[in-house]
């Protein structure tokens, strides 16, 4: 800890006397900071997010920067602080969450909340989602700070709660709800994006434009109970099971938008040819059924992103295996294209079930619908250039998450809201991600997204 401290102190030094950032002398911190987040336990359920908080609140406080803190759950608290700028242009707010999803154990090699260097790798509970953002976005913050950046808009950081469980609002909708005033800003950036390595390069940066909408419901089943020795017609259990493969295959339109469109065009151009020309015989409307089609049975995540999904996650029914149930219910996990006329799709889904036995159910919406952000703001240009200099071989990916994040509500208060992400290899994207049984990033892809983060918030906030 001695030598980190020291290592901390000799990078303060450089950039205050020099004014400029030498990311290389930042590496010690920046790992530092992010194995010390990582050990903090944050799993939602229970949160205890406000234990983040409070290393947040004394790393800011120690260079100087005031932070507040708001809490519906004491446990579970946000922070708010500012960089103030010459107010010549409104705020950037840049944010991360400080909760993670829970754990099962004995599925990980090592102490998920050990933050374990091993292989390259930092190995942890939240080493993608969303450790690395918190990190990136507390360093931003204490690095424009030290540097004495002149800054023509405020820069202002949101650690929050609850994005992964938050059935009580406790997070974003707390903060969007009750305390908006300090948070309103011209863009927001978070996470949401991705890159994509390839052979120790990274070829792709994907920037979160868009994402679906969680429209679930419950179907629910109800018949005459019985003895499981005298078949009825009317068994609840096979009527739901006809609903649940019925709605399981439903083939729902495909449908692009300006992200989306843009996202296949692209990805064609850096694609070998057999790959490129099926991504452009999407953008055809005489050829897209088959590429369409192809997708479903082998890029299923890219099949999603066309298409306002209907996935069957949960089944319930019985008492005994004697007895017939009265009643079985099934869930559903819809995700809705921006856009999508709610009420019309569940209308549409009835029909596709055709069956007076079944009923459906809408289950409490968690976000509200919101509009894809611009491609021709200021903030996705500025990001477009930022992974043009770091990435020379890249290829700029505008992407719509198939997936749900807190940008949802700010995009619904008018807030462009971009997301970015750290490069992986797709195989530890797939395999090692997001709520993965064992999580981990590599410790080089930390270096290099703290580095992406300080250049696009300094695109976009320092005085050229």
């Amino acid at each position: 800890m001695k030598t980190v401290s020291l290592a901390i102190l000799l990078a303060v030094q450089a950039i205050a006397q020099t004014g400029r950032v030498d990311f290389e002398k930042q590496k010690a911190e920046i790992l530092d900071r992010y194995r010390a987040l990582i050990r903090i336990n944050t799993s939602s359920p229970p949160g205890n997010e406000t234990q983040a908080v409070e290393y947040i609140e004394k790393a800011l406080a120690a260079d100087g920067i005031p932070s507040q803190t708001f809490a519906l759950n004491s446990r579970r608290a946000n922070l708010v602080a500012r960089l103030k700028g010459n107010g010549s242009k409104r705020p950037l707010l840049i944010l991360a969450h400080t909760d993670v999803v829970p754990v099962q154990r004995e599925k990980w090699p090592v102490d998920p909340f050990g933050a374990i260097l091993k292989d390259g790798y930092v190995w942890g509970r939240g080493s993608m989602d969303d450790k690395p953002h918190l990190t990136a976005m507390l360093m931003t913050m204490l690095l424009l700070k030290r540097s004495g950046a002149q800054l023509d808009r405020d820069v202002i950081f949101l650690a929050e709660s609850g994005e992964e469980a938050d059935p009580t609002g406790v997070g974003i909708n707390f903060i969007v709800g009750q305390h908006f005033k300090d948070i309103d800003a011209e863009f927001a950036i978070t996470e949401g994006g991705s890159a994509t390595l390839e052979n120790g390069r990274v070829v792709a940066v994907n920037i979160g434009t868009a994402e679906k909408l969680p429209a679930r419901v419950r179907l629910v089943a109800t018949g005459t109970s019985g003895h499981g020795s005298v078949p009825r017609l009317d068994n609840a259990l096979v009527h739901l099971a006809g609903a649940v493969q019925k709605v399981g295959t439903w083939e729902t339109p495909m449908r692009l938008n300006d992200t989306t469109r843009t996202y296949f065009e692209k990805l064609a151009q850096m694609s070998l040819p057999e790959k490129a020309a099926r991504y452009n015989a999407l953008l055809n409307p005489a050829s897209a059924a088959a590429a369409d089609r192809y997708l479903a049975e082998n890029e299923p995540r890219r099949y999603s992103m066309l298409h306002t999904s209907v996935v069957p996650t949960m089944l319930k029914a019985g008492t005994g295996v004697n007895v017939i149930p009265s009643e079985a219910e099934a869930t559903l996990d819809i995700r809705a294209l921006p856009g999508e006329d709610i009420p019309v799709f569940y209308e549409q889904m009835k029909r596709v079930i055709a069956d007076p036995a079944v009923r459906i159910e809408r289950l409490p919406m968690t976000r509200p619908p919101s509009p894809a952000s611009g491609l021709d703001t200021e903030m996705y240009k500025a990001l477009g250039r930022v992974a043009k200099r770091m990435y020379p071989q890249a290829t700029v990916l505008p992407t719509m998450s198939t997936g749900a994040s807190d940008m949802a509500q700010l995009r619904a208060k008018g807030i462009p809201s971009y997301g970015i992400g750290p490069a992986a290899t797709e195989a530890d994207a797939i395999q090692h991600g997001a709520h993965s049984d064992v999580e981990r990033l590599r410790e080089s892809s930390l270096y290099q997204f703290v580095e992406f983060t300080w250049n696009a918030v300094v695109e976009v906030c320092v005085e050229h």
